[in-house]
């Protein structure tokens, strides 16, 4: 992906480009007390945020588009709320700023969390990150904004358009009859419980082996737990879905739901992505190979 801190492309159209030297100016200005701490870019694989490290404890998390803007306050409002019932760390807003230096949008800083974005993963791992998810789905719902808010079949025209705009990528016939299986299947009854909303290997980090944190609650609230399964089809390796699955305690439709979410998120991304965010591109066509295979032997 384009580092924001030299010319490279950017991923949007309507990004705002960010830099460590803007970083430290922000944080001088309007958060003193942490001026001394260095300021150094953390590559991630994320879309929507620039991250930066602040000394050995701290982020800064700045929007890069305008129609993200909103999840800083989103964040600040539920994850300090939620995070102490979660069984692995996450990053926790502690500071917000405000518009300066020429960047337009509100920041925040929020706690370091240390790990790597796991690359080969195994039973421990899955078990671990089932806990979370139903540890998750466990929160209370009482006031919880909603995440998911139409059935997946209203990405139908969508999904369509996209095939049609990587065919040379894709085998458009059986991805769009993979894509019908899956668009069809039971819907949830919404609004459900918590749901993360972004379970990526990006979002995710490992220690030992372990899961050790999760990243990025700006899309978290009540929706299809199908959406959080999709990292099934993103992540893990065939062998591990089942036993994934098992461990969740999901049923038949919402694992059905998971590989249209999955399906449909990759086709969205593929088009959109296949020159500015290589990675996510290639996670995309993976995602595609996994996911259609499946849906036409149902």
């Amino acid at each position: 992906m384009p580092d924001l801190t030299d010319d490279a492309p950017l991923m949007h159209a309507d990004e705002v480009r960010v830099s460590a030297d803007l970083v430290r100016r922000l944080v001088a200005g309007q958060h003193p007390q942490w001026a001394h701490l260095p300021v150094e870019h953390l590559s991630s694989s994320g879309t929507d945020n620039a991250m930066f490290r602040l000394g050995d404890e701290l982020t800064v998390r700045l929007p890069r588009i305008p129609s993200v803007v909103h999840n800083v306050e989103h964040e600040w409002r539920w994850l300090r709320e939620i995070a102490p019932q979660l069984p692995v760390a996450t990053p926790v807003p502690v500071a917000l700023g405000e518009p300066g230096e020429g960047f337009p949008f509100p920041w925040s800083v929020c706690t370091f969390v240390p790990g790597q974005n796991p690359d080969v993963v195994d039973e421990a791992f899955v078990h671990d990150l089932a806990e979370f998810l139903r540890a998750f789905r466990a929160l209370d719902v009482a006031g919880a904004p909603r995440r998911t808010k139409v059935a997946l079949a209203a990405r139908d025209a969508e999904v369509r358009e996209c095939i049609a705009a990587v065919a040379d990528l894709v085998d458009t016939e059986r991805t769009t009859a993979a894509w019908e299986v899956l668009r069809d299947a039971p819907v949830a009854e919404l609004p459900g419980p918590w749901v993360h909303g972004d379970i990526t290997g990006g979002n995710l980090l490992v220690r030992g082996g372990r899961l050790a944190g999760v990243l990025d609650f700006s899309g978290c609230g009540l929706g299809d737990p199908a959406v959080d399964l999709a990292v099934a089809w993103n992540l893990l390796p065939e062998r591990l879905r089942d036993p994934f699955w098992k461990a969740t305690g999901a049923d038949d439709a919402t694992w059905v739901r998971s590989a249209g979410w999955a399906l449909s998120q990759a086709l969205i991304q593929l088009p959109y992505y296949r020159e500015t965010n290589i990675p996510l591109a290639t996670n995309a066509q993976h995602v595609i190979r996994e996911t259609v295979p499946y849906a036409l032997a149902r």
